[in-house]
């Protein structure tokens, strides 16, 4: 699916985009089931806001049961003063997740097949294990920003395995909240790593090399279907989306079975919930 072209811009960069990967009528579908599973959500469930500021202090119990289950979160903005919605609970969620991929068919099916387990394969994954899949709507005017960070933070193995697979559900621009990364930054040591202990999580700061700047960092506006592959010591950022047009993607977290799964790591699988790869 890559050719060596770009597989050498994936070494060189530590990402590649690529066209045309997903159907219009693939994203339709996806977009579709997203959209009956906020329908179905209760709000009364958990008002779990997602964010990437403050960790240690805004991670909750939903969100932990979240590894191994299908949750919704609302963006930071979705609520007023009294915690009433600002507006309708669809335009209100800034993702759902973590195992949507092994527990929904529609999911499922997107989320494999020969040709993603073909282009992990060219991106050196010996034997690829999706252990988190996301769908994140940035939503019209409220969609909140996603820090720099590197997704090793999240999916420690030893050595550096995590490759996160980004499917573009609809055009990625720079009015509504595009990503953006720092070319070659995967090169880079892991800055911080992302443990968990029972109920209790923290982050460990590993490193003092400051995140990227405007001056290093380059957007990625893509198309809608596009797949974009990047390294897990990628440096990768969004902006708030204060457009007001949404960015729905969905992205799959992906390591090698051949590395060492952390302990630490927030998402763990037992024998009666076993990782899969994409066939």
């Amino acid at each position: 699916m890559l050719n060596a072209e770009q597989i050498a811009q994936f070494h060189q960069d530590g990402y590649v985009v690529v066209p045309d990967f997903k159907t219009a009528t693939e994203i339709a579908a996806l977009r579709e089931r997203a959209g009956a599973i906020v329908d179905a959500f209760d709000p009364a469930e958990s008002v779990s806001i997602f964010t990437t500021k403050e960790q240690e202090r805004k991670i909750d119990h939903y969100f932990l049961n979240s590894a191994n289950n299908i949750s919704c979160f609302f963006e930071e903005e979705a609520f007023d003063s009294e915690g009433q919605l600002r507006q309708p609970k669809a335009l209100s969620i800034n993702k759902i997740g973590h195992a949507i991929h092994d527990l929904d068919p529609v999911f499922s099916a997107f989320s494999r097949g020969q040709a993603l387990a073909t282009v992990a394969q060219q991106l050196g994954l010996q034997q690829p294990e999706i252990w988190q899949s996301m769908y994140i709507f940035k939503q019209p005017g409220i969609g909140g920003e996603v820090r720099w960070h590197q997704d090793a933070t999240y999916f420690e193995t030893d050595p550096v395995s995590v490759t996160t697979f980004w499917f573009a559900l609809e055009d990625a621009t720079l009015e509504n909240g595009c990503l953006w990364a720092e070319p070659g930054g995967h090169r880079s040591p892991m800055r911080e790593r992302f443990v968990r202990e029972g109920d209790q999580v923290r982050v460990e700061k590993l490193s003092d090399l400051p995140w990227p700047d405007d001056s290093t960092a380059v957007p990625l506006e893509v198309k809608a279907g596009s797949l974009v592959c990047f390294h897990g010591l990628l440096p990768h950022y969004s902006a708030p989306n204060r457009s007001p047009v949404s960015r729905h993607a969905y992205t799959l977290h992906v390591t090698d079975g051949k590395t060492q799964y952390s302990a630490g790591n927030w998402i763990q699988r037992g024998p009666e919930f076993p990782v899969r790869g994409f066939v």
